[in-house]
């Protein structure tokens, strides 16, 4: 034979049918099929059967339930190049109801009290709704951010007019409101999270296979733990004491730090997120009011977004009450405003005054929590944990717990969380996990 007659046969290609373009307003849905967004109330018999249920009286099942959020949510979209986008139906109740609420809260002050006392108890309901189901929401993060431009928006409208706030306090707070902004923009960047494919590429597969099968026969006989070995770290049994850390050369620490869910070993401090779904280095806790997690790479920008809230909040909330108060310092002007109901401007004014008090209460509260935590060098998850064991060192009724694992004295700690993200710190105490 000569050399090249052999000619490689070339397989032709399956040409596959190109989709067509969508248009601003199409989309395709959960179904893989194209939509339109005009037919978002169209051919939807969850729902259907569900109002024909609500009619007759007769109980709606769990299921369809869901079903008919599924379907409300898969169907909210907004036009935009290239196709519809999905909007999230948890952004929505803050931007209608806050306002509303805050209107009728102004009409009378028996109705402001009713009003502002329900509003921090249906937010306190709706958290330990989402949190037990583990689901992440943007409910927190929308109310924030919405509560933070209808409270410069109300600023402007009733209490700039009057007169009484010159030009550089108003820039004083404007300025306030963008550090604020640019503060929580980095605190909602990556917060440490682990990286499977570079965590640990000593281990073979062999070793993974088998520290899969051991975590997962450990979980079966733990109550804290889920189904897939990972430790969760927010329910009240918790890894328990019979999953205690283990010294940095003992044979099970990779047993005990595995994680079955990331494929990875997990480093000191580090913990998975069964919200996020993902282990963050160094994780202090879940914060909803980011919807993600507070770690090592984003815990000063968290703490900074905290120090310039409260500061812009109450400089605010000062200069409200100087205005429609006038002649009264801000703590009798606070509780004892005769004449503030007479008008609607002032009325309303007054009532976003109490509102913004009850949240800066809320955010003062969580940042000493927060200040106490780095002064004796310890993550919020590890104080829980403390109080679930009884191993830590409880003061002044619990609000100090002093675990002793990590704390190096008041400067060491500060000068250590001044430091998370920039370089490894290393200390004999951090091989313990």
């Amino acid at each position: 034979t000569q050399k090249g007659s052999m000619k490689p046969v070339k397989k032709k290609k399956t040409e596959e049918p190109e989709l067509e373009p969508l248009c601003c307003c199409e989309y395709i849905d959960r179904n893989g099929e194209k939509n339109h967004v005009a037919a978002c109330l169209c051919d939807c018999q969850d729902l259907d059967e569900g109002c024909d249920r609500w009619i007759t009286c007769k109980s709606l099942q769990p299921e369809t339930c869901e079903r008919i959020m599924d379907t409300i949510s898969d169907r909210l979209r907004i036009p935009w190049l290239r196709g519809a986008k999905k909007v999230n139906i948890s952004i929505i109740p803050p931007l209608v109801l806050l306002p509303v609420f805050l209107h009728v809260a102004s009409w009378h002050f028996l109705l402001g009290v009713v009003v502002l006392t329900s509003l921090p108890v249906l937010a306190l309901w709706y958290y330990y709704l989402t949190h037990r189901r583990k689901e992440q929401t943007l409910f927190f993060l929308s109310l924030g951010l919405f509560s933070l431009g209808y409270m410069y928006y109300v600023f402007l409208q009733e209490v700039v007019p009057r007169g009484r706030v010159g030009p550089v306090q108003l820039a004083v707070l404007t300025c306030g409101l963008f550090l604020i902004l640019l503060a929580l923009y980095r605190a909602k960047k990556n917060p440490g999270y682990l990286n499977p494919a570079s965590s640990d590429r000593s281990l073979s597969s062999s070793q993974l296979e088998l520290l899969n099968r051991k975590g997962q026969e450990k979980t079966k006989g733990f109550p804290g733990t889920d189904t897939s070995g990972s430790l969760n770290n927010r329910t009240a049994k918790d890894d328990p004491k019979g999953s205690s850390r283990m010294p940095a050369g003992s044979p099970t620490k990779a047993k005990e730090d595995w994680c079955a869910k990331c494929q990875l070993v997990r480093p000191a401090r580090a913990w998975h997120c069964r919200i996020c779904g993902i282990c963050v280095r160094r994780m202090d806790h879940h914060c909803v009011w980011i919807n993600g997690c507070v770690g090592e790479s984003n815990h000063q920008a968290f703490i900074l977004a905290l120090f310039i809230f409260l500061l812009t909040s109450v400089y605010g909330i000062t200069l409200t009450l100087d205005t429609i108060c006038r002649d009264r310092s801000v703590f009798t002007a606070l509780f004892y405003c005769p004449g503030v109901y007479a008008n609607y401007s002032s009325a309303l004014s007054f009532t976003c005054v109490w509102y913004s008090v009850i949240i800066t209460a809320g955010m003062a509260y969580i940042f000493l929590i927060q200040l106490i935590n780095i002064s004796y060098n310890v993550t919020e998850r590890e104080v829980q944990q403390a109080l679930r064991q009884k191993t830590g060192r409880r003061l002044l009724c619990g609000l100090i717990v002093d675990t002793g694992q990590y704390n190096r004295g008041f400067l060491r700690n500060w000068h250590q969380f001044s430091t998370l993200g920039t370089r490894a710190f290393h200390h004999p105490a951090e091989d313990i996990v």
